[in-house]
Formats: C-alpha cells, sequence, structure tokens
C-alpha cells in the first residue's frame, strides 16, 4: 500500500501516536529497504512488552507501507480503541471459537490485495526468562504458503526497558529515554515448502525458519549469542509441574 493511500484513520492514529514516541524515545531503525515498495507481504515480529506494537508500528508507518494487525477480538469491543482498529482495518482474531478461521481468511484477502499484514507468531508476549523468542504458532506460515507472498523478519528490542513484560506493576519507565530498536532483514526462504501438503509437520518446518530469521536478527540488536533451541513454554510448564509434583511426594 502506497503512502497516498494510508487513510483517514490510520493518519489520525499516527497524529496521536507519533509525538510521544518521538519526544519521549530515542530510536535505532534498520532495515527499511528490505520492506517491499509494493505488493502484498506478511512480518512476523517478536514480541516483548506490551509497547512494542507501536514502536514496530511507528517503523513501518514511516517506510509508507502500513501494517494490518491481527488483534484480540475484544478489543474491538472498546469505544475508542475499537474505532481506531476498526478504521485502520486491522483484522480481528476470535480465539477458542467457530469464528477462528474467520482472520486468517481475512489475511490472505488483504495480503492477495496487495496490502501488509503483521503477525505476532508467538501468539503472546514471550514467557522466555531472557526475552529471547518462544516457538512460534503455525499461522504466519500457513498464510504465507497459501499466498507465497515474502515473509519479512522484524526484531525488535528496548521497549520492554518501558515497560516489562507481566510486570506486576504497569508503570511506564520513561527516564532515562530508552531507545526503541528494530531492525528489519530479508524475506525468509519458505519456498521448499511450496506444493507441499500443510500438514502439521510442514508447518513447524515453516514456522521454525521463520522464527530462526526473528531470532537472529534479534541476536544482532542485542549483540549477544542466541539460545541454541527457542523457548518451549508447554515444555516448560509441563517440567514446572513435575517437580512441583516430585516435591509433594517427597513431602509427604
Amino acid at each position: 500500500m502506497s503512502r497516498h493511500r494510508i487513510g483517514f484513520w490510520y493518519r489520525f492514529t499516527a497524529v496521536l501516536a507519533k509525538p510521544p514516541l518521538v519526544v519521549l524515545f530515542k530510536r535505532d531503525w534498520r532495515g527499511m529497504e528490505h520492506i517491499p515498495a509494493d505488493g502484498g507481504f506478511i512480518t512476523a515480529v517478536n514480541h516483548n512488552s506490551y509497547l512494542d506494537p507501536l514502536s514496530y508500528a511507528h517503523f513501518q508507518y514511516n517506510t509508507g507501507r502500513v501494517p494490518r494487525f491481527l488483534a484480540k477480538s475484544g478489543l474491538f469491543k472498546t469505544t475508542f480503541v475499537g474505532t481506531l482498529l476498526r478504521g485502520t482495518g486491522q483484522i480481528p482474531v476470535y480465539r477458542q471459537s467457530t469464528d477462528a478461521a474467520v482472520a486468517f481468511r481475512a489475511a490472505v484477502a488483504a495480503i492477495e490485495s496487495g496490502e501488509c499484514v503483521a503477525f505476532y507468531p508467538e501468539g503472546t508476549l514471550t514467557r522466555d526468562p531472557e526475552l529471547w523468542p518462544m516457538q512460534g504458532k503455525s499461522g504466519a506460515a500457513r498464510v504465507a504458503l497459501l499466498t507465497k507472498a515474502p515473509v519479512i523478519p522484524v526484531a525488535q528490542w528496548g521497549a520492554h526497558e518501558a515497560m516489562p513484560p507481566y510486570a506486576k506493576e504497569k508503570k511506564l519507565r520513561l527516564f532515562p529515554r530508552k531507545t526503541l530498536k528494530v531492525l528489519a532483514g530479508p524475506p525468509v526462504d519458505l519456498s521448499a515448502y511450496y506444493g507441499q501438503e500443510p500438514t502439521a509437520e510442514v508447518l513447524r518446518q515453516a514456522t521454525d525458519t521463520i522464527m530462526a530469521a526473528i531470532t537472529e536478527l534479534l541476536a544482532e540488536l542485542r549483540q549477544e549469542p542466541a539460545p541454541a533451541e527457542l523457548y518451549d513454554h508447554k515444555r516448560a510448564r509441563a517440567e514446572a509441574r513435575r517437580k512441583a509434583q516430585h516435591a509433594k511426594e517427597n513431602d509427604e
């Protein structure tokens, strides 16, 4: 989507959000040249703060290719935020319902009409203790294989310093000024999976390929090596339950 087609509601939202972002934060933006100038595409972004969607959206808005986010359906029910989400064309996700597939159909339609759809493949804020990306869910890979659209990996870092994930107190820590870092990379090569039946294993491999690209970019931003394996939250919870049960049995 070219800049002249961004539309009133996206521009209105930018008028509200950009001034405080510019004043309160420093920026380290890299890789804008990887955002396609035209045609539909997907961005796959890591998530470690409630603030980082604003950081990423600011980055991409300045490229002239605005993203359409997949957002929880409940957010669309609020008066002001819901109006902005609907006006800017965001896509509601109905979790645990028969309407769950609607978001994927809407994402495919948006991409085929030449728009950008942004996915947070982890599905939620990372639970990794060191804030590295977790294992991803298959939605981005599923849409990518259906559309064969470019998948641009995007890593971001720094928003967590202003608003840590899962902090007991949701207070902004604005001073000293934090630097919001965003790095977009070249398209992820998923051609090996084109033409294959989208089985659970194929989708898992494609998703892992996307997450590996995001993690590599984040390692560059953080200037430190990434872990050998992505954090598996389900496995970690199962292990924690096993240890708790073992400790309980030893106490009896």
